[in-house]
């Protein structure tokens, strides 16, 4: 599987997770919050990823997946704090996906 369709995977699995947040408490509107960060930030370039030269995607997705990651873990902390441990396990495991695909570029 290609990096651009990967990058697509891990952005629907984020739209999918943030989907599946709507009925959490007010407690975890933070953690919410956060997955929402994330999923804009591979929002920004989930159409352009296929249009990026095989040589320059560690230096254009890099940041952004970075940045994703670190929403996604602050989301993740949240959900603990708040008993959310469901949450917190699916936040986790698309983090392991981004991490996965830093590590391919």
């Amino acid at each position: 599987m290609s990096i651009s369709d990967r990058y697509r995977d891990i952005y629907r699995e984020v739209l999918t997770c943030r989907d599946g947040l709507a009925n959490l408490p007010q407690e975890a509107a933070q953690a919410t919050r956060s997955v929402n960060k994330g999923l804009e930030v591979l929002g920004e370039w989930v159409d352009q990823v296929g249009e990026i030269p095989r040589m320059n995607l560690e230096h254009k997705l890099t940041p952004v997946l970075l940045k994703a990651h670190n929403h996604l873990d602050r989301g993740r902390l949240l959900f603990e704090e708040n008993g959310l441990e469901d949450q917190a396990a699916t936040a986790w495991g698309l983090q392991q996906k981004i991490y996965r695909l830093l590590n391919d570029l």
